[in-house]
C-alpha cells in the first residue's frame, strides 16, 4: 500500500474519531493527558505499521488496541500497573470485540464534555479543554485564539488534565441540577469559543478564524450527543446563521458592512436551512431559552433574504424575552437597537441610558449603538462622539473605519 493512501486514512480517523477515543479511554482510565499520550503513540505506530501492514478493517480497533498497549507500557514504567489493570483490560476486551464484529466503542464525548465543565477545573481552561480534548485542536492553536503565549497555555491545560487525574473527577453525564448548571457552562464555552473566531474574519488564515469552525463542529457533537437540550440545538442554529454570513460582511476591498446592508445573495442558504431545521427542532421540545431566542432573532434577519424586509417589531418582542432570560450587556443594548429600529427612538435612548455606566464604560457595541440612535435623533455632536469612543474600542481596522466614517459624516 502507498504511503499516501495510509497517511489519509489515518488524518481521515483523526478528523473523525479523535474525540471519540479520547473520550473512551479517558473516561475509563480517569487520566486525560494520558489518554492523549498513548492515543498520540498509536497514531504515531499507524504510521509506521499500516505502509507496511496495509489499512486495518477496523482502523479505530487498531488505535484502541495500541493506545492501550502503550499505556500498559506506561503503567509498567509507572509502576501503577496493579490499579490500572481492571480498566486496561476492558480497554482490550472491547477493541477484540470490535475487531472481530460491527460494533462501535461506546461514545463517550459527553462525559468528557462536563469533565471540561467541572467546577474543579479553572474557569480560564474549560474552553480550550474541550476544544483540545474533544476535537483535537492543538494548544499553539488555541493559545493563538484566546490570545496567550503557547506555553501558558499549555501549562493551563496541564494542570486542567493534571487536576481531573488527581481529584478523580468522575465521568459521568450528572444529575439536575447539577445538570442545568455544567450544560450550561458548555454552552457558554462553545459559543465563547465561536464569538473569538467570528471577531477574525478577516484574517482567514488565523488561528481564531479557525475557531469559529470548531465551535461549530463541538456545537454539532453536542447536539448529537442531547438531541432533546432544546438550549444545544439553538446555540447550533445561532452559530450556523452568522457563519452563513461571513462571505457578506465585508466588501472585496476589506471594508465593513453592517448586518441590514450586507447582500444576502452572499448569503448561504443551506447554512442558514441548516439553522432553521434545528431551531424548529428546539422550539418543538417546548423549553425556551436564551440560545433559541438570539437564533430565533437571527432567523428574522435571515428572512431579509426572502421578504427583503426586516421584522423589527418581533425582534424587540424577542428581546423583550432574551432580557428576562439573560439581562446582560449584550441583550441590553440589542434591545435598545430594536426599539429605535421599530420606531420607539425615545424609548430606546431611555433603554440605552438606563444601563449601568460601570458597565458601558469600554463596551464598544453600547457607544456604536449611542451613535446611531442618537443620530436618527439628529443630535449630530453627540452621536459624532459616540461613533469615535466606539471606533477606539474595536481592533477591527474596517470596523474602526466604518464608525471614524460614520462620525465624519455627520460632523
Amino acid at each position: 500500500m502507498s504511503e499516501s493512501a495510509a497517511h489519509t486514512a489515518i488524518e481521515a480517523v483523526a478528523r473523525n474519531s479523535y474525540g471519540r477515543l479520547i473520550a473512551y479511554l479517558a473516561s475509563r482510565s480517569g487520566d486525560v493527558a494520558g489518554a492523549e499520550d498513548a492515543l498520540g503513540d498509536a497514531f504515531a505506530a499507524a504510521l509506521g505499521r499500516w505502509p507496511v501492514d496495509g489499512i486495518p478493517q477496523k482502523p479505530e480497533a487498531w488505535l484502541l488496541h495500541a493506545a492501550r498497549n502503550r499505556m500498559i507500557d506506561a503503567a509498567r514504567r509507572n509502576k501503577v500497573r496493579q490499579d490500572s489493570g481492571p480498566f486496561l483490560e476492558v480497554i482490550a476486551e472491547d477493541a477484540e470485540t470490535m475487531a472481530a464484529t460491527h460494533e462501535v466503542f461506546p461514545d463517550e464525548r459527553l462525559k468528557l464534555l462536563f469533565v471540561c465543565a467541572h467546577p474543579a477545573i479553572d474557569i480560564a481552561a474549560r474552553t480550550p479543554l474541550m476544544l483540545q480534548a474533544v476535537l483535537g485542536v492543538d494548544a499553539a492553536r488555541i493559545a493563538s485564539a484566546f490570545l496567550v503565549s503557547p506555553a501558558a497555555m499549555g501549562q493551563r491545560l496541564v494542570r486542567a488534565k493534571n487536576k481531573i487525574r488527581d481529584a478523580a473527577v468522575p465521568f459521568r453525564v450528572p444529575d439536575p441540577p447539577e445538570w442545568d448548571e455544567r450544560v450550561t457552562f458548555v454552552l457558554d464555552a462553545i459559543y465563547a469559543a465561536y464569538t473569538t473566531g467570528w471577531d477574525s474574519l478577516m484574517e482567514p488564515s488565523s488561528t481564531h478564524h479557525a475557531l469559529a469552525g470548531d465551535a461549530i463542529a463541538l456545537g454539532r457533537t453536542l447536539s448529537q450527543l442531547m438531541p432533546s437540550e432544546p438550549e444545544a440545538l439553538g446555540l447550533l442554529a445561532l452559530m450556523l446563521h452568522c457563519e452563513a454570513r461571513r462571505a457578506a460582511r465585508y466588501t472585496r476591498d476589506g471594508e465593513f458592512v453592517p448586518l441590514d446592508q450586507q447582500e444576502t445573495a452572499l448569503w448561504s442558504r443551506p447554512m442558514m436551512e441548516e439553522a432553521e431545521k434545528h431551531l424548529r427542532s428546539a422550539a418543538a421540545l417546548k423549553r425556551m431559552g436564551r440560545y433559541q431566542l438570539e437564533a430565533a432573532i437571527q432567523s428574522i434577519h435571515a428572512n431579509r433574504a426572502v421578504s427583503r424586509t426586516i421584522d423589527w417589531p418581533e425582534i424587540l418582542l424577542l428581546y423583550e424575552g432574551l432580557v428576562k432570560f439573560t439581562p446582560g450587556i449584550g441583550s441590553l443594548v440589542g434591545r435598545a437597537v430594536a426599539f429605535a429600529q421599530a420606531g420607539k427612538l425615545a424609548a430606546g435612548l431611555a433603554a440605552l441610558e438606563a444601563i449601568p455606566a460601570e458597565r458601558i464604560v469600554n463596551y464598544q457595541p453600547f457607544w456604536a449603538a449611542r451613535g446611531h440612535l442618537l443620530q436618527l435623533l439628529d443630535r449630530h455632536e453627540e452621536a459624532g462622539k459616540a461613533f469615535t469612543r466606539a471606533a477606539s474600542l474595536t481592533d477591527d481596522a474596517a470596523f474602526r473605519a466604518h464608525l471614524l466614517k460614520r462620525a465624519a459624516e455627520i460632523g
